[in-house]
């Protein structure tokens, strides 16, 4: 499954503890990485510096759904589901 255009939701909608360019300290869930360019891409893709969580998510009809906001509920609930 290729990741869907102008979409974005899991470099916003989950918390990533690990540092990230631009974010020493990661980011909390709901705000949208600094790493996320105009159209909602991974500036990072590809990249050594992309922290590992982010490289290890992978897109799948289970966690994005038919549509963006799909997505968004999806990965919020997973996000409150595994919050300490």
């Amino acid at each position: 499954m290729q990741c869907r255009e102008h979409c974005g939701a899991c470099c916003t909608a989950p918390s990533i503890t690990s540092k990230i360019p631009g974010m020493p300290y990661g980011k909390p869930a709901g705000m949208p990485c600094v790493q996320l360019d105009a159209d909602l891409r991974c500036m990072l893709f590809g990249k050594p510096e992309r922290p590992a969580f982010c490289a290890s998510l992978r897109p799948q009809a289970s966690m994005c759904g038919a549509t963006r906001e799909d997505a968004f509920a999806i990965l919020d609930a997973l996000e409150s589901a595994t919050r300490p």
